[in-house]
């Protein structure tokens, strides 16, 4: 059986795309420097988000103040796994979180609709520390996946599901090193073991 806390993702042999959504002049910037630049700010954490339905939700479909665009940020596994050793929980010990390079929570998975999912989605909040390292190293490319959004958005308030299924990036169970593999919360380790820290 699936576990709930499967990381999904679109990737290939060097790479997994994450995304995030920001204004037109975080955007358009990044976008035309092929890199992210300023105004993006280097001085807080920046949350990276391999499922793209889940970040529809959080956007509302690039719908929300600040978060008109929505950007397909390709970067290395190398980079992703990373991150990932380094992460802690943000239900974890107060002192860790604090003093954490890099932060994963868990929510649930949502549907082209917005309904929330039995399965969770993972969330992996870059640190300030290591912000220079995400945008300088880890970056392959960016893509502006907003006009997608918006045809995808389109179709499905007018109930053409289907065809909006087709515009949405595949996404499948992310092959973990074993020795992250233990990082993501079993749903039969009961809450305890959702609480300890990664890394």
């Amino acid at each position: 059986m699936t576990s709930q806390y499967q990381i999904r993702a679109d990737y290939d042999a060097r790479t997994i795309v994450v995304y995030q959504a920001y204004s037109p002049a975080i955007a358009d910037a990044a976008l035309r420097a092929g890199r992210f630049v300023a105004p993006f700010s280097f001085h807080r954490m920046t949350w990276i988000k391999p499922s793209f339905l889940w970040l529809m939700h959080r956007s509302n479909w690039a719908r929300k103040p600040g978060q008109e665009r929505i950007l397909g940020v390709r970067i290395t596994r190398q980079g992703w796994e990373e991150a990932l050793s380094r992460a802690v929980l943000t239900t974890a010990d107060p002192a860790a979180v604090a003093h954490a390079a890099v932060h994963v929570q868990w929510d649930p998975e949502r549907s082209p609709r917005g309904a929330a999912l039995n399965h969770y989605s993972i969330q992996v909040g870059i640190g300030r520390h290591l912000i220079r390292t995400f945008t300088d190293d880890w970056i392959v490319g960016l893509t502006d996946l907003t006009p997608q959004v918006r045809k995808a958005a389109t179709l499905i308030q007018t109930g053409h599901a289907a065809k909006a299924q087709r515009l949405l990036p595949t996404e499948r169970a992310y092959p973990l090193p074993q020795e992250l593999a233990a990082l993501c919360p079993d749903r039969d380790r009961g809450p305890a073991a959702r609480a300890a820290p990664w890394g």
